[in-house]
């Protein structure tokens, strides 16, 4: 009799990553891996109240435990990182281990323990600011302007070279930017906080005209498990996002339409992009996801507006 698939998730108690604990836990045997930085252990209490899912509180710097933790597992769902693109900005080191340095450890106790495949969690961020859009996978080169999206990028080419060199396999989603129920960050989340705070004026970052693809997190868990199903390469790498996109003032809008809230004043800071390496204007080329066979069930405007609701606590 086939044993259920093991997997080891690395972040499984943070936003995206206890989302795909629920989608995985009933059919699979599950460990989450998480130091807890951003993720909670509310977001994943009822898998370990019924014994469905093994929580490890440890970080990813800690190699030698991470080597025994992830033992005997099928593959490695790897979405643990520095969720908090600005962050750079303050600590420049820590994306670099986070990010970087955590990826590089992940991969060496896989290699270490015989496991042969890696899901990855990539983002948007490694494509830099690009005169082609909407942008494919195939563009190039890749000059992202965070350290955050060079972290991202460095851990995508660690897992090629894995892949390549220690006959292993790996699948690589470049996220768009998600949204849903247990966000810890994000512009709706930072704006949420100023509304509770102020709810006659909201702050926006930049001249409000930033617009980029917004997945809700359903489909973004959706679609990672899809591909990692459904293509079969050694090295595997997709957009995960939506063909449509939205800008930061109807965001605004929407949030403040959900809240309940009227009469309430955009205050722009100005300038074209909100922070010193942020992308102001993303458009994502989700064609190869399409061929493949999978497409998410909102658009980018209904994602906003969906995954508002769920963080609101207001029903559908």
């Amino acid at each position: 009799m086939s044993h259920k698939p093991r997997y080891f998730i690395t972040g499984g108690a943070g936003f995206i990553g206890s989302h795909l604990v629920d989608r995985l836990a009933d059919t699979s045997e599950v460990t989450v891996y998480d130091n807890l930085s951003s993720g909670r252990v509310d977001f994943i209490r009822r898998h370990l109240d019924a014994g469905r899912v093994r929580l490890i509180q440890a970080d990813l710097l800690e190699p030698d435990r991470l080597q025994a933790a992830m033992k005997g597992n099928d593959a490695v769902f790897h979405l643990a990182a520095n969720s908090e693109a600005r962050t750079g900005l303050e600590n420049t080191r820590f994306d670099l281990e986070q990010g970087t340095v955590a990826t590089g450890n992940v991969l060496e106790a896989m290699r270490r323990n015989g496991i042969k495949k890696i899901v990855y969690a990539s983002s948007s961020t490694v494509y830099g600011e690009t005169p082609v859009k909407p942008t494919a996978e195939d563009y190039g080169p890749l000059q992202p302007i965070s350290l955050y999206g060079a972290s991202k990028l460095a851990g995508e080419g660690l897992i090629s070279a894995f892949c390549h060199s220690f006959d292993m396999q790996g699948w690589i989603f470049r996220f768009a930017n998600v949204i849903g129920a247990r966000s810890t960050h994000g512009v709706v989340f930072d704006f949420i906080n100023k509304l509770e705070k102020n709810h006659g004026e909201l702050e926006i970052l930049g001249d409000g005209t930033q617009e980029k693809p917004y997945l809700h997190v359903a489909d973004c868990v959706a679609g990672f498990l899809y591909g990692f199903q459904h293509a079969g390469d050694r090295l595997n790498l997709f957009n995960l996002g939506v063909a449509s996109s939205t800008r930061v003032s109807t965001i605004a809008r929407i949030l403040t339409e959900e809240m309940g809230l009227r009469e309430v004043a955009f205050k722009f800071t100005g300038g074209k992009r909100g922070w010193p390496g942020d992308v102001p204007q993303v458009r994502y080329d989700t064609s190869k996801m399409e061929k493949l066979g999978w497409q998410p069930e909102y658009t980018s405007d209904e994602a906003v507006r969906r995954g508002i609701k769920d963080i609101l606590g207001k029903p559908g």
